[in-house]
């Protein structure tokens, strides 16, 4: 099977620090990918090297589209790789705020995604926006109400129906759950386990929570100094860990 993405020993610099160090990854359809470290890890990076959203110094990004074959991402143009990220995949960023237009309703929010694919039937946009409010559990009925008027926990809901209404073969999440409470987020996680499992969309997960990982990744990839210094299935890493960064990482969550 051929990978939706490669990363074939990317880097990017800040100056003189090396965020991500010659870094290679491969992710098939349909599976969940975390990438977990501490802050300064260079994960976040990673991941935005990866969604097309920061040039790497050295090293491609390899997707595979829908109709052009395998595709080097930064050797296609901007307005490709924008029509890609409104279209093949979606991103979820931490804060809500950050993937949401708060001047919008809820259902301009989704029904945006859909316009840039081509929908144009008011009537039809307005319907889906509605299926997907209920499928993220938003009452349908507060389809033209504004983000700002939700609680956390539904904007972040709600940005994951913008993300995939479009149905994106591959979604990245940046830390998505970390700015809610404890409550909010297994209702959350739970919600998105069972879409990216009925949907069989392909994700790429940064988290510090070892526990989401866990819950949400088929395989994990552990970075510590910009490098990966470990990585296996999930389960495997965070139950026998080999390298001290990771033994490091799960004894810390066991001793909290």
């Amino acid at each position: 099977m051929t990978p939706l993405l490669q990363a074939e020993n990317l880097t990017r610099r800040f100056g003189h620090h090396l965020a991500c160090d010659s870094v290679n990854l491969s992710l098939y359809p349909g599976e969940v990918l975390g990438i977990v470290g501490e802050s300064g890890s260079g994960k976040t990076t990673l991941l935005h090297t990866l969604a097309g959203r920061a040039a790497p110094d050295a090293g491609r990004v390899l997707f595979a589209t829908r109709d052009e074959g395998v595709i080097d991402l930064y050797a296609i143009s901007e307005a490709r790789r924008r029509m890609l990220a409104r279209t093949d995949w979606g991103f979820v960023h931490q804060s809500a705020r950050d993937g949401l237009r708060s001047d919008v309703s809820a259902g301009a929010n989704i029904g945006e995604r859909l316009m840039a694919v081509g929908a144009r039937h008011y009537g039809n946009i307005r319907a889906e926006a509605q299926h997907w409010l209920e499928r993220v559990e938003i009452d349908a009925a507060r389809i033209d109400d504004l983000p700002r008027h939700f609680s956390g926990g539904m904007q972040q809901r709600l940005q994951i129906a913008r993300n995939l209404v479009t149905k994106p073969r591959l979604i990245f999440m940046d830390e998505p759950t970390a700015s809610l409470d404890v409550s909010v987020q297994a209702r959350l996680l739970d919600l998105l386990r069972q879409l990216v499992s009925q949907l069989q969309v392909a994700a790429v997960i940064v988290t510090h929570d070892l526990a989401v990982a866990r819950l949400l990744a088929h395989r994990l990839m552990v970075m510590q100094n910009g490098q990966v210094v470990e990585q296996g299935l999930t389960d495997q890493v965070l139950d026998d860990p080999q390298h001290p960064y990771t033994q490091l990482l799960v004894s810390s969550v066991l001793q909290a």
